[in-house]
């Protein structure tokens, strides 16, 4: 892969609104490219704290900061429907002055939400086919001046959202895939493919992203994409953080997190995605990762 590193925080909004943003802000002040924005009706891991809506927080934290991009990570596709999502999409494009990428993805039948909601909780399968239709409009509706489509679970008629977004011919689209449909559909409409691997180990998590970073670039080939075209975002997760208290491994320092993230850009993942520090205690490392580690691998593999 040729892209240029990049480096992105994901925000959960599980504290005080107050602290959610001064945590966005802070993401921005300590130079990286993105923070990203989770979806759900409520923690669904269980957490009894705050929750915050999606679309409403990223146009506040917009409008709060100056540089960093907004990345939904993801929104989930049971909640919305898709001409509405891309409508979201431009309006928050809009209002952070082309600072938004779009990430899509099916959701989680664990999650309480739907059952909350009173809405159907779709099987895995259903999810995956409903996907490639829902991405299909969203990319349609925010690149073309106006769109009409009849598909199996979807359908939008003679319908054009206006103006047009600051991003041409449309916001980037991130796609979390991990299953081979999801993947073919992140190698024909994703501008970033992103992934995430709960392996019990580090080592694990890497040889379960090695062969989906092999399985995409086949996905690809199948359709006559060059892979090189598809940006690799990948959201380091560290699955002894709950029973732990929440130290995450990456945090014990600044040498422990370089080594780890040298062996992800290993993998041909360009856009490396970390979990804001849950301990106050880890604060300090997060920062200094930030100014000296992230750089320096940026400087490395420029």
């Amino acid at each position: 892969m040729t892209n240029q590193l990049r480096f992105s925080v994901l925000v959960l909004p599980n504290v005080p609104w107050p602290d959610l943003l001064r945590r966005c802000r802070h993401v921005e002040e300590l130079g990286f490219d993105s923070v990203g924005l989770a979806d759900h009706l409520v923690d669904w891991a269980g957490g009894k704290g705050p929750w915050f809506e999606l679309w409403s927080q990223l146009a506040a934290i917009a409008q709060a900061t100056t540089r960093v991009r907004l990345t939904t990570l993801v929104a989930q596709i049971p909640l919305r429907n898709p001409a509405l999502l891309a409508l979201q999409a431009l309006t928050a494009d809009h209002i952070s002055n082309g600072r938004l990428d779009v990430g899509l993805g099916i959701g989680l039948e664990i999650d309480p939400s739907y059952r909350m909601m009173g809405i159907d909780n779709w099987s895995a399968k259903e999810r995956v086919a409903r996907f490639g239709e829902y991405v299909e409009i969203v990319d349609r509706l925010m690149s073309q001046e106006e769109t009409t489509f009849q598909g199996r679970f979807y359908k939008v008629d003679a319908a054009a959202l206006r103006p047009r977004p600051v991003q041409l011919p449309r916001p980037p689209i991130v796609i979390a895939a991990m299953g081979p449909v999801m993947l073919g559909h992140a190698a024909r409409h994703a501008d970033v493919w992103n992934s995430i691997s709960f392996a019990k180990t580090f080592e694990a998590q890497l040889d379960e992203t090695r062969q989906r970073v092999a399985a995409i670039d086949a996905s690809c080939a199948r359709i006559g994409r060059d892979p090189t075209t598809l940006r690799r975002s990948y959201l380091m997760f560290d699955p002894t953080a709950r029973s732990s208290g929440g130290k995450i491994k990456y945090y014990e320092s600044e040498e422990t997190c370089r080594q780890m993230v040298e062996q992800v850009i290993a993998l041909g993942i360009s856009d490396i995605a970390f979990y804001y520090p849950m301990l106050e205690e880890q604060q300090p490392t997060f920062e200094r990762i930030a100014r000296n580690v992230l750089p320096a691998l940026k400087a490395a593999h420029g």
